[in-house]
């Protein structure tokens, strides 16, 4: 058969994220980042401020202020200051708190220009490294019942349909979330995760917390994209609300307009604490042993979901 050939002839195509970085992320722009620059040279830059859409960038007295949960990667600042911002290829972007989506530059910065979390400089709002662990284990005392069987409920609650895309791509051949154990599920009551996308329309306020009324516990929430983050281009419009945060408690923020699905699948292994530790890489939660492939027939990775 014509397709027995091919696959032969391409080899194995699925990527072993992660457990093994992949090399997509040094093609893939799905973030803005700060370059270092001088308190003075950032005031001289109050253009960036006035030409975002989304007023994702500010001029404070020390340098530049970015809100990656509102940038919409529109590439306007890119093309104005490339000498201050410039497209990040990161793809685990996704953060445990809302304040550690903003990242800042100063004089004192150094050349990545985002000040690690917890550190002197740290963005305004993020958390102190002890209240970030005591956050961590939290969430990991509540997703341990989950163990290698985690179904995820999707929501879209006004999106534009471009993170709808991506969702849709981890199930293809080349992400293939079922050999890590993570499964899409149509109903609420049978979900341990509930991955909202969209800017939170007023219309779907309400079924939004029926959902996840509905969903037995532990459950986490994760606002996928900028729209769900902080409502993006649409917020403070009279029929949204601003992203999710205002309606569900949520545990994961994955920035990006649309994030990929490595962004996706990043954030919902931080969210139930399943990601391998990996020394250089953006882990939050490596407390686990690494994690193995979802084999068939493997009784320590059965599709019945514990909650």
């Amino acid at each position: 058969m014509p397709w027995i050939s091919r696959g032969l002839r391409g080899g194995i195509l699925t990527s072993r994220y992660p457990a093994q970085a992949d090399g997509y992320g040094e093609r893939w722009a799905g973030t803005i980042r700060l370059r270092h620059a001088g308190g003075g040279e950032a005031r001289d830059s109050t253009g960036l401020a006035v030409a975002c859409p989304t007023q994702a960038i500010a001029v404070t007295g020390d340098g530049l202020e970015l809100d990656r949960g509102r940038c919409v990667v529109c590439g306007r600042c890119v093309t104005l200051r490339p000498d201050l911002v410039e497209l990040d290829h990161a793809t685990e972007v996704g953060s445990l708190a809302r304040g550690d989506l903003v990242v800042s530059t100063g004089e004192q910065g150094d050349e990545d220009a985002c000040a690690p979390l917890g550190a002197p400089g740290a963005a305004p709002g993020s958390l102190p490294g002890d209240d970030l662990a005591r956050l961590r284990a939290s969430l990991e005392l509540r997703t341990r019942a989950l163990r290698r069987s985690v179904h995820v409920r999707h929501v879209d609650a006004g999106s534009d349909g471009s993170e709808e895309w991506e969702i849709a791509a981890l199930t293809n051949p080349v992400y293939d979330v079922q050999r890590l154990g993570i499964f899409f599920t149509a109903s609420p009551k049978h979900a341990d995760v509930l991955l909202v996308t969209g800017a939170a329309t007023a219309g779907m306020i309400g079924p939004l917390r029926q959902t996840y009324e509905a969903m037995p516990s532990p459950k986490v929430v994760i606002a996928a994209g900028t729209d769900a983050v902080s409502g993006g281009l649409l917020a403070g419009g009279y029929a949204t609300d601003g992203g999710i945060g205002s309606i569900l408690p949520v545990d994961v923020w994955i920035p990006g307009s649309p994030p990929s699905p490595f962004s996706l699948l990043h954030g919902i292994l931080l969210a139930v604490c399943l990601l391998p530790a990996a020394p250089g890489r953006n882990r939050s939660h490596d407390t686990r042993p690494a994690l193995v492939p979802h084999q068939p027939g493997d009784p320590s990775a059965t599709q019945g979901s514990p909650s």
